[in-house]
């Protein structure tokens, strides 16, 4: 039997009638149409799927949808700044090369979100930690911890 949760997703409230075995993956791109976060393992291991839900980064393909009752989500696509032009973090990734094949892009940018928003001058070894839960097959990390660096950088000079 389906039951009604109500969150806000990127700033917009949201009201969703679900099934209590969905996980918060298939609500956000089936129903609410938000495809930017990527079925992945689907077993929480690789971060293709990470969202932010109230600040912490999490694997939405495993989150069950029934606790984001009454809670914050953010989607790659609230990233969006009022101008419709690019974060600073997304910026970051493309001019230092962190995206390659771009699969893991949304779930390595959210975790770097997440980092930044607590550790605006994060070390290279609290980088590493903050996406230790995302995958990347093709860039090997560096550009990527580089890209996120680089967004550190970006994001302290527009304070």
């Amino acid at each position: 039997m389906k039951q009604t949760i109500r969150f806000t997703v990127n700033g917009d409230s949201v009201q969703v009638d679900v099934y209590p075995h969905w996980n918060l993956l298939r609500v956000l791109r089936d129903e609410l149409e938000l495809t930017g976060a990527k079925q992945g393992c689907g077993e929480g291991e690789c971060g293709a799927c990470t969202v932010l839900v109230n600040g912490a980064p999490i694997n939405s393909c495993i989150y069950p949808v029934v606790e984001v009752e009454g809670k914050d989500v953010l989607t790659i696509e609230g990233l969006v700044g009022k101008d419709n032009g690019l974060h600073p973090i997304q910026t970051a990734f493309l001019e230092k090369a962190g995206v390659q094949c771009g699969f893991c892009t949304p779930g390595m940018i959210m975790s770097a979100k997440a980092l930044l928003d607590r550790t605006p001058n994060p070390t290279e070894d609290q980088i590493r930690h903050a996406i230790a839960g995302n995958m990347c097959r093709c860039t090997g990390y560096v550009q990527i911890v580089d890209s996120i660096s680089h967004a550190a950088e970006i994001m302290s000079r527009a304070e």
